[in-house]
């Protein structure tokens, strides 16, 4: 593992391979675990590149970070290993990553969006009555620690205030301004982020492609074969 030190920062990442460059960004609670099967297949024809954002895995987090702050440890890698041309491979929370630095960067060839998060979401009533549930106990200064999502329940202090940065930054308005290639892999069945984000970015990305697999949010594991097989065909059409 090589220990980076970006911005003064430790960002723990691994890089291996020649040709072409490729990053995985793995998604919130993750770590280089999460796609170091894939790592290991492609970096034996391309240079591939996984990290463990700050928060997870072996990377500290130094402090209350925003969804730009990961964005920009993942330029500051690029920049530093001088990549050209790369392709960015995110899931769930790293599609966030991925579709902001495609966003607002030209460096980037390709971006590979597996049950991507960083839509907003329709509107539901549920959600609504338990945000006002939770506004109401604070307002009457009652316990709210039962109020949010298991992964908001989970955490507390500076990690806690980033994940709510994170959940609350959406991309719809950045669609637009994503002018590279883009990939999109869903699962049929997921339920965190349900298919129709995945019809959404579709729509919202000029020249994407949406290939949808059997399974739920993990779809990249559910069916890790035909993932790959995926990829390595996408792969061998971009990294020229």
């Amino acid at each position: 593992m090589i220990r980076f030190d970006g911005g003064g920062d430790i960002l723990n990442h691994l890089i291996k391979g020649e040709g072409a460059d490729i990053i995985f960004l793995h998604g919130w609670g993750g770590s280089i675990a999460s796609f170091k099967g894939a790592f290991d297949v492609f970096s034996q024809k391309y240079r591939c590149a996984i990290l463990d954002f700050y928060g997870f895995g072996e990377s500290e987090l130094p402090r209350v970070l925003t969804l730009d702050d990961y964005a920009n440890a993942v330029e500051e890698i690029i920049e530093y290993y001088q990549m050209k041309d790369v392709v960015l491979v995110g899931h769930s929370f790293g599609g966030r990553v991925a579709m902001l630095l495609a966003a607002r960067t030209d460096n980037i060839k390709s971006i590979v969006l597996v049950d991507s998060a960083g839509l907003r979401p329709r509107f539901s009533i549920k959600k609504s009555i338990r945000k006002l549930t939770y506004k109401l106990k604070k307002s009457l200064k009652m316990d709210t620690s039962k109020c949010g999502s298991p992964d908001y329940r989970a955490l507390s202090g500076d990690m806690r205030e980033t994940f709510k940065n994170v959940v609350n930054f959406y991309l719809d308005d950045y669609l637009k301004d994503i002018k590279c290639d883009c990939l999109i892999v869903w699962g049929k069945k997921d339920k965190d982020t349900p298919p129709y984000m995945a019809r959404r970015l579709k729509r919202g990305i000029y020249n994407s492609g949406l290939i949808f697999l059997q399974g739920g949010h993990y779809s990249y594991i559910d069916c890790y074969k035909s993932f790959l097989a995926i990829l390595d065909s996408y792969f061998n059409s971009v990294c020229k």
